[in-house]
C-alpha cells in the first residue's frame, strides 16, 4: 500500500514491493524537514534488500539533508540493506561529486541495475 508523507517543504510518496521500497521525494530536502525522511526511512530499513530514493522531484538538498542521506546509507549497511538514490538532478549530482559521495551511490546503483 503506497504512503504519503508531506513535511513543511518536502513530500514522500512510497511503495513497497517484496524486500524493496521506493521513497520518491519531492519538493527541498532542507533542514527542518530532514528528521520526516530519517524517521520514514529508518522504519522500512527492517526486512528489506533495498531502499531507493527517487530525487527525480527534488529541487533542492542542503547539508543538512545530504548529511541525512549519509546517515541513512550508514543505517541501512548495518541493517544489511542497499541505498540507492535515482534521478537526481545535476545540482544533486555536483554536490554529491563535491563531497566525494558520487562514487558511493554510483556504485550502488550499478549492483541494483534491475530495480523496480
Amino acid at each position: 500500500m503506497p504512503t504519503d508523507i508531506a513535511a513543511r517543504n518536502l513530500r514522500i510518496h512510497t511503495e513497497e514491493q517484496r524486500q524493496t521500497a521506493t521513497v520518491k521525494c519531492s519538493g527541498r530536502l532542507v533542514a527542518g524537514d530532514t528528521d520526516v525522511l530519517k524517521t520514514h526511512i529508518k522504519e522500512l530499513l527492517q526486512g528489506r534488500n533495498c531502499i531507493v530514493i527517487d530525487l527525480a522531484e527534488l529541487s533542492q538538498i542542503d547539508s543538512s539533508g545530504l548529511g541525512t542521506i549519509v546517515g541513512l546509507y550508514i543505517s541501512a549497511k548495518r541493517e544489511n540493506c542497499d541505498l540507492v538514490l535515482i534521478n537526481y538532478n545535476k545540482a544533486i549530482r555536483e554536490l554529491l561529486g563535491l563531497t566525494n559521495l558520487l562514487s558511493v551511490f554510483e556504485a550502488v546503483g550499478r549492483s541494483h541495475m534491475r530495480l523496480p
